[in-house]
């Protein structure tokens, strides 16, 4: 079950963070998504130990941690997305849909001409279409 996503700028300023969970889990999962972000700039940084090249969008399993696994996808505008799912067997090619959707979502979101760029995501529209993706991605485990 996915329990939060992320749009976080190239600046690692946060764009967009929703959680589907309790409100007692929201810390706990801003705190895991702003962790993620070193796990990031890492494999960025030092494409050749973390494997995926630079031309590779989705990144992966990030980290796994007790309960959660985190995976990421970055842009080529170096706008990260990050997912937190409860799923710890999870198959790449959902994870790898799942991003090609949501960033379909972000591109309809931030091409509003009243969007301006770099700053917080705060359309309901997309709000809404990122809930619709979520709840139509189980992401069915493998086995």
């Amino acid at each position: 079950m996915i329990v939060c996503v992320a749009v976080v700028g190239y600046q690692n300023n946060p764009l967009y963070i929703q959680s589907f969970t309790d409100a007692d889990d929201a810390l706990k999962l801003h705190h895991i998504v702003h962790c993620s972000l070193d796990v990031v700039d890492e494999r960025v940084n030092n494409p050749k130990k973390s494997g995926p090249t630079l031309n590779e969008t989705f990144l992966g399993l990030l980290y796994p941690t007790e309960n959660y696994k985190v995976y990421g996808y970055l842009t080529n505008t170096k706008v990260k997305f990050i997912l937190v799912t409860t799923d710890l067997d999870v198959r790449d090619a959902d994870v790898r849909n799942f991003f090609k959707r949501f960033h379909a979502a972000y591109v309809d979101a931030v091409s509003n001409p009243f969007h301006v760029p770099g700053k917080k995501i705060t359309s309901r529209t997309f709000a809404e279409r990122v809930s619709t993706i979520v709840k139509s991605f189980g992401l069915s485990s493998v086995g």
